[in-house]
């Protein structure tokens, strides 16, 4: 059956969106749970590599990883009132177990910083007990309104990292070098550029001090919370009663650190790269890089065809595609809407000349090469796709990145963005950190992404709301 033509970006960009993960076979609504998706073979194909990527970098950061219960009681979430007022509107909530009315009901976790307080309180006495490092791959439950593939469903998959330390000074270096390692598989892993920065007070996590995000720009201009980092400072140990005898034997609180990643990146690769045709992926996150076409038209040139196309199949890592039944053209197809980075096609006049055609996803480009030099020049191309995609992405980032002096400009900047349509920009300019600046965006769907680590900018300025001295430039833009 053939399939449907992809929307294109310019006409609808949600609808392209859509359509570029159903016919990428990456996922599909779970009509009979609401909110929910099935994430298939080839979407998890991608959230392993992505975990493998991730999951090395904690180690080497020497972190472990540990499960907690899924269930989290009640009464957890409201020993940190700042936290359960963030989170309530989302908590789906067990009240009936075994049939019976439980005497405190069960929240089915929306992020795990309470129950994991409850076990730090248990594990750490001494100075000797941290700094404490674990990570949890796990799913969790926020209950959402409005719903999309990838980029906010009620069940999500993510990884949440959570420390215990002795100094402030020391968990905040965490909290640094974990925002640091997301900056680093979204910029040279998923050739997605990202600006590292201060999220403001009225859009930190909800029960820290200060939290930290990297934030992407989608092909339609609109911003993407890839991955955050939070200073909790000692709110969860005095809520949980997480203390241990310092050095000098006195009783004091620990500093707690919490940041996560999760399938939403997924859905930030596809805005990032993908185009009309379909899926593009980045080579270093594609589970399948090369897939090799054999063509031939008569019996009697299949048996050397596909002879030959196995073998250099296999010299080079590429997968055959010699399914009956299917066209050369229903096969590169198929490919092309999954995202494969190169195809390669092998038919008789191939053979008797020594050559083999490497096509690229990214570009269209096709160039026929010797066999005997496939190898190299399949990897070659590989790279320069990874390299090449990264490019694009920092261009088209650096190109819709603009300044404003004035609350008025950021708004006639702003005001006809839409998620379906496009047309979003990154602004920067100067505000301060104060709800009530933060209010006055969002009265045109704006929000403050957050204020760059790395100032590359003008510095100092005034506020564009109140007036006020501020010292760097902040990211203003319409977001998922």
């Amino acid at each position: 059956m053939a399939q449907s033509p992809i929307t294109t970006r310019c006409d609808d960009f949600a609808a392209w969106y859509q359509d570029v993960v159903l016919q990428g076979d990456l996922a599909e609504p779970a009509e009979i749970v609401k909110g929910c998706m099935v994430i298939k073979p080839n979407g998890y194909a991608i959230w392993e590599l992505l975990q493998h990527e991730l999951d090395t970098r904690f180690k080497a950061t020497g972190h472990k990883n540990m499960y907690f219960p899924l269930l989290i009681p009640e009464s957890f979430l409201k020993k940190e009132a700042e936290h359960v007022e963030g989170f309530s509107p989302e908590l789906a909530v067990v009240t009936i177990a075994g049939g019976k009315k439980l005497e405190e009901p069960y929240v089915i976790r929306p992020t795990s910083e309470t129950i994991i307080g409850h076990f730090f309180a248990k594990w750490i006495q001494s100075w000797r007990d941290l700094p404490m490092l674990v990570n949890q791959w796990a799913n969790v439950i926020r209950w959402e309104l409005r719903t999309r593939m990838f980029l906010r469903t009620t069940e999500f998959l993510w990884q949440e990292g959570h420390t215990a330390h002795a100094t402030h000074e020391e968990a905040n270096e965490v909290v640094l070098r974990m925002l640091d390692v997301y900056a680093d598989v979204a910029e040279n892993v998923m050739a997605m550029p990202v600006i590292k920065g201060m999220k403001t007070q009225s859009e930190k996590f909800a029960g820290a001090l200060r939290s930290y995000s990297i934030e992407a720009m989608m092909q339609n201009g609109l911003a993407l919370q890839a991955g955050t980092s939070h200073d909790l400072g000692q709110n969860f140990g005095k809520a949980f009663d997480v203390q241990f005898q310092s050095k000098e034997g006195q009783l004091e609180y620990v500093w707690q650190t919490s940041w996560g990643v999760s399938t939403r990146l997924i859905g930030g690769l596809i805005m990032t790269h993908s185009d009309d045709k379909g899926l593009v992926l980045p080579p270093k996150l594609a589970p399948i890089k090369a897939v090799l076409v054999p063509i031939y038209r008569k019996d009697e040139e299949k048996a050397a065809v596909l002879e030959a196309a196995h073998r250099i199949a296999k010299e080079i890592g590429a997968k055959v595609d010699d399914r009956d039944g299917q066209s050369p053209g229903a096969k590169f197809f198929h490919w092309e809407r999954r995202g494969v980075p190169v195809v390669l096609e092998l038919g008789p006049r191939d053979l008797a000349s020594g050559k083999i055609v490497l096509k690229r996803r990214d570009t269209g480009t096709k160039e026929p090469v010797d066999q005997s030099e496939v190898g190299a020049k399949l990897a070659a191309a590989l790279d320069d796709m990874q390299k090449g995609l990264y490019n694009r992405a920092k261009d088209r980032m650096k190109a819709n990145t603009v300044l404003a002096n004035s609350l008025d400009e950021v708004e006639s900047i702003l005001k006809d963005v839409s998620a379906e349509k496009g047309g979003g920009k990154f602004v920067m300019a100067h505000i301060k950190d104060d709800p009530a600046c933060d209010a006055r965006l969002k009265e045109f769907k704006a929000t403050v992404r957050n204020i760059p680590l790395v100032d590359e900018y003008d510095g100092p300025g005034k506020c564009i709301v109140t007036g006020e001295p501020v010292d760097r430039r902040a990211v203003i833009a319409k977001s998922y």
